[in-house]
């Protein structure tokens, strides 16, 4: 990354040398190696544009020293009148001016008529707007018009080839001619919509809500990277037997909610949230504790529960932020304690045990026909907030040994490795693991990208599909670490791994975390790992009945369906 922003850097200097000296050669090999770079740095490589930005070299910078070097190079070759060498420098200079006001216009166009909200699923029927400008006028509008200077590299050669400026000011002209029509269409674009109104999109959406009247709102305003969060209660939610709309905040996590039948409003900025009028809604169930959580928390009429998005021994599953909501919902017993023992302020008496209604679809250890390899899956958690954490994910201790361990056993074992979708957002460390983690199951044969779990290959799943719960019903031994995953794969009942890497007692592990009380422990150096395949490939398993016990106390009778749980908590609320 930093070799390829060098380079680009070097061509641009390459180029300002040879138009002052006047190196027709080296500016020609110079000039075609920025553009170039230009364009495979945009392509192939964004990291390398944003370091060149965080160092001060805007793209900007680097296409007006391009068009330095062009005046330059016509400059030292080529004998010019004071006409002539104005027109030289006013041509260029008046793209830039144009792009320049365009800009400031097209901004202007877009405050005036923002994207105040975008849906799925919702018709709101015909909407009047304001002026617009053309697409590809507004996609070029702006910083990008100067684009049309690259004429000016090859009409620079030309003109100082020929000791003749005529070139480079027919080359120049265009370019004005050209960002001069961009120009006007934005410019009278903005003068067509002068005091226009309001947005017909947020009142449209304000129409469709007093009509659906929704009673049950899926509340996330976290960030694109965390919306599985929110996904995890699409399904349960698209059951309920009320209206139920998903409210979000973030265009980009808008973008990447998983497919549902539900209604979906994103409204990103909190004054246009705030002004919409949610007084109908009875519940509103919280996936994640986030800041922007009080633009909805502020609605005085409404019920709202903090869900959450899986319950683990994590320091995060009892955050004292949960103290703002009306009521907490645990899948069991395990999380009603788990408040009780961190002492964080949220009441027992706001504390209700629903089960977890994603599990539905899981299968039970001996309810399927198995026609498939034994598989493990091996689904680490990320590397938490914390750098200084070395404990807090498996992967970057004991990753490799764990994967390269699998690989090698015999008899063949099938491997799924699902990593947690932020693995690596936060350190190095894990990324460089994860990484290797991949190269050793490619170079076993084995499917780095997988979007099915059909076949008998190792896979790696880092999509959104298939999704975790899928794995589940394809694996036969779960190793993981103290996290939601392990509290969910109890529900299959079959034998799971958790991973020690701190090195504590058997004892003093299973009572810090809870989840680990029917698990088999894995060490730093996985010395265990062979003999516990064995084992529960055997079938000759000691652990079935404590699973059995612990999935009681983790996620409730075995005898209640978690969805009618869910169902008659939202049916209390809403009545």
């Amino acid at each position: 990354m930093a070799a390829q922003s060098a380079l680009l850097v070097l061509a641009y200097l390459v180029m300002l040398v040879g138009g002052v000296f006047g190196w027709i050669g080296l500016f020609a090999v110079a000039g075609l190696a920025a553009i170039i770079g230009e364009f495979a740095v945009a392509r192939w490589s964004p990291p390398s544009q944003l370091l060149l930005e965080k160092v001060g070299l805007h793209w900007s910078y680097r296409q007006l020293t391009r068009d330095l070097a062009a005046v330059l190079l016509v400059v030292a070759e080529v004998r010019l009148s004071g006409g002539e060498l104005t027109l030289l420098l006013v041509l260029p200079a008046a793209v830039w001016v144009v792009s320049v006001f365009a800009g400031a216009f097209s901004t202007m166009i877009e405050r005036r008529n923002p994207l105040s909200a975008m849906v799925r699923n919702i018709e709101l029927g015909p909407l009047s707007s304001t002026p617009q400008p053309p697409a590809w006028a507004a996609a070029v509008a702006g910083d990008r018009m100067p684009l049309l200077n690259l004429l000016l590299v090859p009409a620079g050669v030309a003109a100082a080839v020929q000791h003749d400026a005529t070139p480079f000011f027919v080359a120049a002209a265009v370019a004005v001619v050209a960002t001069g029509l961009v120009g006007a269409i934005i410019a009278l674009t903005w003068l067509r919509g002068r005091g226009a109104g309001q947005g017909p999109l947020l009142p449209a959406v304000q129409r469709w809500l007093d009509n659906y009247r929704p009673e049950v709102g899926l509340y996330f305003a976290g960030p694109a990277k965390d919306v599985y969060q929110a996904n995890m209660w699409l399904a349960p939610t698209e059951a309920l037997q009320q209206r139920a709309v998903v409210l979000m905040r973030s265009r980009e996590a808008f973008l990447e909610l998983a497919d549902t039948r539900l209604p979906v409003i994103c409204v990103p900025a909190g004054v246009d949230f705030m002004n919409l009028d949610l007084g109908g809604l009875r519940a509103a169930l919280y996936a994640a504790n986030v800041g922007a959580n009080i633009h909805m928390l502020r609605e005085p009429g409404t019920k709202h529960v903090f869900v959450g998005h899986g319950d683990s021994d994590k320091q995060a599953s009892v955050n004292p932020y949960s103290k703002v909501y009306d009521e907490v919902w645990v899948a069991g017993l395990a999380g009603r304690e788990r408040y009780a023992r961190a002492g964080v302020g949220v009441l027992d008496s706001d504390i209700v045990e629903i089960g977890r209604p994603q599990l539905a679809g899981v299968h039970t250890f001996g309810a399927e026909s198995v026609d498939r390899p034994f598989t493990v899956l091996y689904a680490p958690t990320w590397e938490g907030w914390l750098d200084d954490d070395p404990y807090h994910t498996s992967l970057v201790l004991m990753g490799e040994r764990i994967v390269k361990g699998l690989l090698v056993t015999n008899p063949r074992v099938r491997l799924i490795y699902k990593p947690h979708p932020l693995t690596g957002s936060r350190s190095k460390a894990a990324k460089a693991v994860h990484e290797r983690i991949l190269t050793a199951i490619r170079a076993a044969g084995g499917n780095p990208d997988a979007s099915s779990l059909d076949g008998t290959a190792h896979l790696v799943v880092t999509g959104r599909t298939p999704a975790l719960f899928d794995c589940f019903n394809q694996t036969d031994l779960l190793i993981s670490d103290v996290s939601s995953v392990v509290s969910d794969f109890v529900q299959s009942q079959r034998p799971y791994v958790v991973a020690n890497p701190a090195g504590l007692s058997e004892d003093e592990f299973r009572r810090e975390y809870p989840t680990a009380r029917a698990a088999y422990l894995l060490s730093k150096d996985c010395g265990e790992l062979e003999k516990i395949v064995t084992v529960t490939r055997a079938g000759d398993d000691p652990m079935t009945e404590a699973r059995r016990d612990l999935k009681t106390y983790l996620l409730g009778p075995a005898e209640a369906n978690p969805m009618d749980r869910f169902q008659q908590e939202i049916d209390r609320l809403c009545h």
